[in-house]
């Protein structure tokens, strides 16, 4: 049998993860414009979420991206495991207007919370880190009728498309990994329509530059 990867804690590659976030920008990072892509000012903003009143961002790290779109008005709940991600959040953000923080394990909340959104988001959050057999089912419900969901991460390699399995530390020192779920825009069309949302457009953004690597973009409607 060959031996099983070691995921002895995702929270442990979670609480390293961004260590330079906000040098350069007064010790607090820049959450001036939401951001979904992997180079600055490329891209949409939070008009990719349309006009929601509430959203619920997974995976929130440490927010960012959720001050961003909460200070277009949006009444944002930021959603993380990491202890490290979310002490840093409620450092920065912790007098935030229409943030809500909240330290819990994704699945787990979702599956326990009675609330509704208008959108629920992933900014390279869980939809990147969560076999969505086990995310999309959970998320759905949370919509209000006619609620988004929307995602971005990586453009994933052709053809090695599926769960990937990367070391979280580099290659040295103790092994730590973690799962990231690269799909083509097909298998996310289908997987989302497979669990009942309609009006599915995935795409693939150029990068920045002829040839870059490029980042997955997708929109899902509750019925």
């Amino acid at each position: 049998m060959p031996e099983q990867p070691q995921h002895r804690t995702a929270a442990e590659y979670w609480d390293t993860f961004w260590p330079s976030a906000g040098e350069g920008s007064g010790g607090v990072p820049d959450a001036s414009r939401m951001r979904w892509t992997q180079y600055p000012f490329h891209g949409p903003g939070a008009e990719f979420l349309g006009r929601p009143k509430t959203a619920l961002e997974i995976g929130s790290a440490s927010c960012v991206a959720g001050v961003a779109l909460a200070r277009t008005g949006v009444e944002v709940t930021c959603v993380d495991f990491s202890s490290h991600q979310m002490e840093r959040a409620r450092e920065w953000w912790g007098d935030e207007p229409n943030v809500t923080l909240v330290e819990a394990d994704v699945l787990a909340y979702l599956d326990r919370t009675d609330q509704h959104w208008d959108c629920v988001f992933s900014n390279w959050g869980a939809a990147f880190f969560i076999d969505p057999r086990v995310l999309l089912p959970l998320v759905l419900p949370r919509l209000r009728p006619g609620g988004l969901f929307a995602f971005a991460q990586v453009e994933p390699l052709a053809p090695c498309f599926g769960p990937q399995i990367k070391y979280g530390n580099g290659y040295r020192g103790e092994k730590l990994a973690i799962v990231r779920w690269m799909l083509s825009n097909r298998q996310w069309t289908e997987t989302l329509e497979r669990h009942g949302f309609v009006d599915v457009e995935v795409v693939t953004l150029p990068g920045r530059e002829p040839g870059w690597v490029g980042t997955t973009m997708g929109r899902a409607y509750a019925p």
